[in-house]
């Protein structure tokens, strides 16, 4: 997988490692820097737990594609998450900009992908892609990469990984003793360095049947080193590689992806040789690389899941992150991603295309984690431009954080109309929890009743049940033009409606209807109809959350012994803060953190389903010496316990940079946060070369606003603001006396 790395070195070297202080990063180590890990002596180690434990998935009653199957392979994924090895915020940040994978109810697993000869070889994902797979009941795995020697690669590192101590491997040990801290699910090991031996090519297999052995990680192993130690790849399960697979009788690894180059014939071979080992040819995936080309790359699919056949081997998709990294825009990325996953239909019940690639979703059937209630969903894809909690805004500030990716609908998108059928989308304009919402929009009218099949289900409903539908209304007496529908397991195509009551106030209303006369049977599918006797041009519907409760909504516990880790200041008026505290004995969907506000109102400052929270922004008031942070636990049911609360103390006298001596200076914005234009004055020492550069959280540089000789003395520039999105930024002046850099928040 020689392309990825190259992706890697070349990130590496663009990407400043500027953060904001106190930042933690996701962990990732050479071998020998592995051994001396501990969470103990880890400062970050907290930062990079999941809070959420591996759902149950299932297929559930309902099937929408014929072609699709349950029991027939299945997909997994390598995917860049972050543009580095290094340089990855353990839970998100500000700005909407990151990889939101959503499409978990076709994957089997994801390897968060990545590792580099220059920054480190061993890559932990972060606790944000974690908490989203398992939400959605899909394990997470790291990556071990052992590059090719031309791109860096070291043979040496490849005998540090599986060094010996007596019957012990040490390095297999922590990798064991640290993704169990963590809270993830295996490794991808990708072994691509020449050099090697038999010897070598057996310790990696003793290596990994040691990992099996001692720990219920998975371990899925990348078609490239043979059995003599050599890098040859096979594209195939053969005599040549097997013992990495399966040796006497051992699980070696639980998976092999095949190298890029197999045949239809060489699949077939690969089959019969996992079924002549007493394995699945579905723990064999045959690896197509999306990266370049994304829905446009060649494969010949008859020859994987041959039409009216079975399956011959699972899928394994490298770089799927092309939906994303290809994309201008949020909503540009949401498009090619059904378009990848869905098909050019964007209706997964639907796949039949001229174009070759039909979308995942013609081969295999959707998997659903809604198997028990209490369940509630938002719609968040875990960003947004502001931040709200039941229908009100709370932060203004645009964030990205996937640990709050709610369970999303199964069917993207299956809209049933006699006529021209009602668009469904995410809409980032309204929210009720979190960045945005569910959008339904078009003209409505008698002929083209449209109904939206949104989830299926599993589960086994209650006598206490209620179905909870949260909607947006211009007006008061609003007609919503909406029915919730259901059906059970044992007739899951006959449908059961109850009308939505007209709005009772403008802005988000709640509709509530019990469930409970269906108790002992499981709910199979949830939908909404849309349907109006009298034609509504340009109708819109906003929903922004769908449920069931169970009894009155659970009220979780506090958590206790709130503190703070850290705080750094940035300057006077923000800072950030690392804040930890003692989990709710109850159970918990996430954590909100806020700041109190001289009123007794709250702005919300970060969430987390764990109990170590990194904050990348709070703000001082003129006159406020210490600030009170507040902490909620908020249940599944999302009901909110009472908050625990903490002081910062802040340090007045004036906060600088490393600003140097002399007539050098960068002056803090006379008005931060800042909208529309902001003027930056400076002054310099000396005449010269210099620059001022603003730059995003990752250290990229955004916007050049002067470079090249400059005279001495104080100057000043403006920075027009109105095209850059809401979020933190730093502006960095440079010349040859040294440099000088200080934030500020733009607001739109």
């Amino acid at each position: 997988m020689k392309t990825v790395l190259l992706f890697l070195v070349a990130a590496a070297g663009q990407i400043s490692a500027q953060s904001l202080p106190g930042q933690p990063f996701a962990s990732y180590w050479f071998p020998d820097e592995l051994l001396s890990w501990s969470a103990a002596t880890d400062a970050d180690a907290p930062y990079n737990r999941s809070g959420i434990e591996l759902s149950t998935r299932t297929y559930g009653d309902t099937q929408c594609n014929i072609h699709a199957t349950t029991d027939q392979g299945g997909v997994g994924v390598l995917s860049i998450m972050n543009p580095s090895t290094s340089g990855n915020p353990s839970q998100g940040g500000l700005g909407v900009d990151v990889y939101a994978f959503n499409y978990w109810q076709y994957v089997d697993h994801l390897t968060f992908w990545g590792g580099s000869a220059g920054e480190g070889l061993i890559l932990a994902p972060n606790p944000g892609v974690i908490d989203a797979g398992h939400r959605n009941g899909v394990p997470v795995y790291g990556t071990i990469f052992l590059p090719p020697v031309a791109y860096g690669g070291q043979i040496q590192w490849v005998w540090d990984l599986v060094q010996k101590s007596g019957s012990s491997f040490p390095v297999a040990d922590k990798l064991i003793e640290m993704t169990q801290y963590y809270g993830f699910d295996g490794w991808f090991i990708n072994q691509e360095t020449a050099g090697g031996n038999a010897q070598l090519a057996q310790d990696m297999r003793d290596f990994m049947v040691y990992i099996q052995n001692n720990s219920d990680l998975d371990i899925q192993w990348y078609d490239s080193m043979t059995e003599s130690g050599g890098i040859s790849w096979q594209n195939a399960l053969n005599a040549s590689n097997d013992w990495f697979f399966q040796y006497n009788g051992d699980v070696v690894s639980n998976w092999m992806f095949l190298n890029f180059g197999w045949s239809p014939s060489g699949l077939q071979n690969s089959s019969a040789f996992a079924a002549s080992l007493g394995r699945s040819p579905y723990e064999l995936y045959a690896g197509v690389d999306v990266q370049a080309n994304g829905y446009n790359t060649g494969v010949n699919w008859n020859g994987l899941f041959p039409e009216g056949g079975d399956h011959v081997t699972s899928v394994g998709l490298y770089c799927p992150n092309w939906t994303y990294t290809n994309s201008s825009s949020l909503s540009a990325f949401y498009t090619r991603a059904n378009r990848f996953w869905s098909g050019a239909n964007r209706d997964p019940s639907n796949t039949d295309t001229t174009h070759p690639w039909k979308g995942l979703a013609c081969y295999f059937a959707a998997g659903t984690p809604v198997t028990s209630f209490p369940f509630v969903t938002n719609f968040n894809t875990g960003q947004g431009y502001q931040y709200f909690i039941e229908g009100e805004t709370v932060s203004e500030l645009a964030w990205h954080n996937r640990s709050q990716q709610d369970v999303l609908p199964t069917w993207r998108w299956i809209a049933e109309s006699p006529g021209t059928a009602l668009y469904p989308e995410m809409s980032w304009d309204k929210a009720y929890y979190g960045g945005n919402c569910l959008k339904v929009s078009g003209d409505l009218n008698a002929s083209n009743e449209t109904m939206l099949y949104l989830y299926k289900t599993d589960a086994e409903i209650s006598a206490a049940d209620t179905l909870q539908f949260v909607w947006f209304a211009d007006s008061t007496g609003q007609q919503p033009g909406m029915q919730v529908a259901m059906s059970v397991s044992s007739a899951p195509d006959f449908f059961y409606y109850e009308d939505i009551d007209p709005a009772e106030q403008p802005g988000w209303n709640l509709f509530k209807t019990g469930i409970g006369s269906f108790a002992g049977s499981n709910m199979a599918v949830a939908a909404v109809k849309f349907a109006s006797s009298t034609p509504v041009n340009d109708y819109t519907a906003y929903i922004g959350r769908l449920g069931i409760v169970r009894g009155k909504i659970d009220i979780p516990d506090p958590p206790s012994a709130v503190y703070v880790d850290e705080f750094n200041q940035v300057d006077d008026t923000t800072g950030t803060i690392r804040l930890r505290w003692n989990p709710s004995a109850s159970d918990v969907y996430t954590y909100n953190v806020y700041r109190v506000n001289s009123d007794d109102s709250r702005t919300f400052l970060w969430a987390t389903p764990g109990s170590a929270c990194f904050v990348p922004q709070v703000t001082r008031p003129p006159d406020e010496t210490q600030t009170t942070i507040a902490v909620e636990a908020v249940s599944p049911e999302f009901g909110y316990s009472s908050s625990v609360t903490t002081v910062i103390t802040w340090e007045t006298s004036g906060v600088h940079q490393g600003q140097p001596s002399g007539e050098f200076t960068l002056n803090e914005l006379s008005g931060n946060p800042v909208a529309g234009t902001a003027v930056i004055s400076f002054c310099l020492p000396s005449a010269g070369p210099a620059s001022l550069t603003v730059h995003d959280l990752s250290g990229r540089i955004v916007k050049i606003l002067s470079s090249g000789n400059m005279p001495e003395g104080s100057q000043s520039v403006q920075w027009n603001t109105d095209n850059f999105p809401s979020g933190l930024y730093m502006y960095r002046l440079e010349c040859t006396q040294g440099s000088i850099a200080r934030k500020c928040m733009v607001l739109r």
